[in-house]
Order: C-alpha cells, then sequence, then structure tokens
C-alpha cells in the first residue's frame, strides 16, 4: 500500500485549568490517504477540534501543550518542525476552515484581501494578480458577483457567504489536506446541504484529502469515506464509513445512530437519547469513559480501560464486548 498523506500516531494533548489537567486529547491514531474524506464524529467536548488543532500545532502554550505522538504529513513530522516550517505548511499545503467564520475573518479587512494574502505569502504572487485570483476562487464556490465581492467586507455577507469565503481562502493555495471543523454550524438546512456539496466536490475536483469535524451523524453518512468516532478525548470506533453505519460495535456509536430521527420511523415513535451527560475530562473513570452511560457495562468495564483493537476487517472497536455487539 502506499504511503498514507497524513498519519496520526499516539496524540495527546492536555490543559492545565483550574479544576485539574483536562487530558482533551488522549492517545489518537489515525491515517488519512489522499483525496480520501474522514469525518471526526462526537459530542461536543469529546476532543474533535483539539484533534485538529493539535494537527496544526495551534494549541495555545500555555495553557495547553502537545503532551506525545506524531503527526507525520507527507512524511514529515509536523511537531518536530520548527515555528517557521510549520507556518510556511499552514494555509499553504494543508489549510483549515474554522468553525465560525464570523471571528475567523478579519473585520478590518475586505474578503478580497484576506483570499489574496496566503497567495501572495506562499506564492509571491503579485497583489494585483492575487486578487484576480480571489474574484476566480469566490466565484469557483459559486458567489455571485464575484468580481465586486472582493471589495465587500465579512459583515456585509450573509452566514453562508462567509462559509463559502471561507473556503475560498482554504483553496487558495490548492492544499494537499483541509481540516473543516463543523463548517456548516448555524446555517440553515438548505444552506449546510450546498456548503457540504460544495466542499466534497472542490476536494474531489483537487484530489485533496478531507478531515470533516462535525457531530452530525447525516452528514457522515453521505459525505464520509471513513469515520472516527470519539469520546471522552478517545477514538472508540473507527473504519469504513457503510461498515460502521451497518454494524456499529461500540455501544456509543449504536447510542449515536439511535438518537437521530430516521425517515422510516413509524409515526408516534420516540428518539432513544442516550442517558447521562458526557464525561469530566478532569477526572475520567478508570475503566472505560462511557461505561457510566452504558446499559451493557459490566464490572470489567468499570475497572479496565478498553484498548482500540481490530474487531473486524479495516474496523476498530475500543470496547470489551465488541465482538457480541457486531453479532
Amino acid at each position: 500500500m502506499s504511503r498514507p498523506l497524513l498519519s496520526v500516531k499516539g496524540l495527546s494533548t492536555e490543559f492545565r485549568t483550574e479544576h485539574g489537567v483536562v487530558r482533551a486529547v488522549d492517545d489518537v491514531s489515525f491515517d488519512l490517504a489522499a483525496g480520501e474524506t474522514l469525518a471526526i464524529v462526537g459530542e461536543s467536548g469529546s476532543g474533535k477540534s483539539v484533534t485538529a488543532m493539535s494537527i496544526l500545532r495551534l494549541i495555545p502554550n500555555p495553557p495547553g501543550r502537545i503532551l506525545a505522538g506524531e503527526v507525520v504529513f507527507d512524511g514529515k513530522n509536523l511537531l518536530e518542525l520548527s515555528d517557521a516550517e510549520i507556518r510556511a505548511i499552514r494555509g499553504d499545503r494543508i489549510a483549515m476552515i474554522f468553525q465560525e467564520p464570523m471571528s475567523s475573518l478579519n473585520p478590518s479587512l475586505t474578503v478580497g484581501l484576506q483570499i489574496a494574502e496566503p497567495i501572495n505569502l506562499h506564492r509571491r504572487t503579485p497583489w494585483g494578480a492575487a486578487m484576480d485570483k480571489a474574484a476566480e476562487l469566490l466565484a469557483r464556490v459559486r458567489l455571485p458577483d464575484a468580481r465586486s465581492r472582493v471589495k465587500a467586507y465579512p459583515h456585509q455577507f450573509s452566514g453562508g457567504m462567509r462559509q463559502r469565503a471561507m473556503i475560498a481562502m482554504a483553496l487558495a493555495c490548492q492544499p494537499q489536506l483541509i481540516i473543516a471543523d463543523e463548517p456548516t454550524t448555524a446555517l440553515d438546512v438548505t444552506v449546510q446541504a450546498q456548503i457540504l456539496a460544495l466542499l466534497k466536490e472542490v476536494t474531489r475536483a483537487a484530489n485533496s484529502a478531507l478531515i470533516l469535524i462535525t457531530h452530525d451523524l447525516g452528514v457522515v453518512a453521505r459525505y464520509a469515506d471513513r469515520v472516527c468516532v470519539m469520546y471522552g478525548g478517545r477514538i472508540v470506533e473507527a473504519g469504513p464509513a457503510r461498515e460502521i453505519y451497518a454494524r456499529p460495535r461500540h455501544p456509543y456509536t449504536i447510542g449515536l445512530m439511535a438518537s437521530v430521527p430516521r425517515l422510516d420511523q413509524e409515526a408516534g415513535s420516540r428518539l432513544v437519547p442516550i442517558e447521562g451527560a458526557p464525561p469530566n475530562l478532569a477526572n475520567l473513570p478508570p475503566g472505560c469513559a462511557f461505561a457510566p452511560r452504558c446499559g451493557r457495562a459490566a464490572e470489567l468495564c468499570r475497572g479496565e480501560r478498553p484498548p482500540l483493537v481490530t474487531s473486524a476487517a479495516d474496523h476498530l472497536s475500543a470496547c470489551h464486548f465488541h465482538a457480541q455487539l457486531g453479532a
């Protein structure tokens, strides 16, 4: 097999807080091939966004620090690069689309200038040509009247338009990897579908890999090739999207799927919620972090943390009873 574009191995990130040390990302590992879409799924606080920020070394220190692991991108460990070397990669070979475009865009600069900046910085393109390229990119993400929109400011854009501008900025230098952190938060359903379809289309056209961070399992089913399910800072299940939807092998994944409305659901039937609350990362239980909320938990689960093991071909699960769940 060819070498993966991105290989994350044993990544751990912690934060010092007034309540103690929080291990937000705990021994996370996964591979990503060129042109592949990987979805990272989980509740708020499960470690999805911190994983993405750790890959690009955007964790503020203090209070946070990357404790251990490797992030190998195209053969280089990003955690070992100098500050100048990692800055040369950000926005060029790896781009990130942040969760809130209004807080990610500079309100005092025009949208066109912000899209042109990485082209000028990384490609040494003169500003005039970079601004022309910015207009082309806005047109590519289907923003109407793109030529005049480059002169507009972020507050003059709607939420969906700002998110399209963020995608245009991410595509500016034709990156090999795009990380999209909840790219459709606060957008209405119609615009969500348009943005996700656009993101998938442009990454496929450029053969760029995509990490899609989301809590929406419907998004995963439609757009992802592979899935990592996170809980309590760890990956608890991973594998091909179709395999995980057909045969989930972790109680948390099963609970997530049971709590999603379905079109074939009988009228009057109730959704099945996951009981309890997400764990306190500063005080995780000694065994499986999901055990306090799991109806299948046994004494083994409360005392021994299950390892992430292969439960089927290319399908990983961190559950002591993954074999029974698969059956």
